[in-house]
């Protein structure tokens, strides 16, 4: 508590203004959120007590790297440090019939705003575990190596750590290796921005009713990486997958990748939760073994 009345004093001094009211509102796993009243009547939303003290700068930085497509709406970073994250009140909105197609273009538009090399200038977080963004130059340049090194094998050998690896999914890495290429095989495309951690409660439906992203895990990879990750827990409305596909094709053979994507995600979800994702994982692996 009392490191939190110093961050809400570090607060009002930027601000100029009293912090009249400190709201909770419902969030992650990660960090602890709350509506803030100024004494001038603006709001903002902040993030406190962090479970990495670099967390809300990383943060911070993906969201910062989303606006620059200028596609998509993104919350206004205000104020950050190692303690807070300070960011613009997104005022929610009800979704008109027209949303999920609105939000399909925007996210295809999006993934139209590329790099020259795979990964990110700096590393950051899915959620609570550490996401490597930083890669060698062969990793840079090829995205099947950095997506089995930088994605599959590093969340494999955290489950190691953590005693969560079982033989059905030792004995499948051992065989991912040397099939990766080919399961990846006819997804070359350039690097696209990627939101990196897109399911239905990282986005906001503003008082526009138009999309707004949060909680980023941001880097420049394959676009299809994204798309399956928004299928993994039922999946977006129809006319999302739709309209993005009117706007910018995914190449041909996605549906068949999708379950390799999909694994980085349940990896991590068998590290952030434990055991009750590892039959999921096991079942998306040897779905290319068998």
């Amino acid at each position: 508590m009392e490191n939190y009345r110093a961050i809400i004093s570090k607060i009002e001094d930027w601000a100029g203004q009293k912090v009249v009211s400190a709201r909770p509102i419902g969030g992650g796993c990660v960090s602890k959120a709350d509506l803030l009243t100024f004494e001038k009547g603006s709001t903002c939303f902040i993030k406190t007590a962090s479970s990495a003290s670099d967390i809300f700068e990383k943060e911070a930085k993906g969201l910062q790297e989303l606006k620059k497509a200028a596609c998509i709406r993104v919350p206004e970073v205000f104020f950050v440090d190692k303690d807070c994250l300070l960011l613009e009140q997104i005022h929610i909105g009800t979704q008109g019939y027209d949303f999920f197609s609105n939000f399909g273009r925007q996210l295809a538009r999006l993934h139209q705003y590329g790099a020259l090399r795979f990964g990110f200038p700096q590393d950051n977080y899915i959620g609570a575990t550490p996401q490597i963004n930083i890669c060698n130059k062969v990793e840079a340049e090829n995205w099947c190596d950095f997506y089995y090194n930088k994605r599959l094998l590093y969340q494999y050998k955290l489950a190691e750590e953590k005693a969560l690896v079982g033989p059905e999914l030792k004995n499948g890495f051992i065989l991912l290796e040397n099939r990766i290429e080919e399961i990846l095989e006819g997804s070359e495309e350039k690097p696209a921005l990627l939101h990196g951690d897109l399911w239905s409660g990282n986005f906001l439906c503003d008082s526009q009713s138009k999309a707004c992203l949060i909680d980023p895990a941001v880097y420049y990879g394959h676009r299809e990486a994204e798309l399956a990750m928004t299928r993994l827990f039922g999946g977006f409305d129809a006319s999302f997958y739709t309209s993005y596909q009117k706007t910018y094709p995914l190449p041909e053979g996605y549906d068949y990748r999708q379950n390799i994507y999909m694994l980085y995600h349940v990896l991590n979800h068998l590290n952030l939760f434990g055991n009750s994702y590892y039959g999921q994982a096991v079942k998306l692996l040897w779905s290319y073994l068998d």
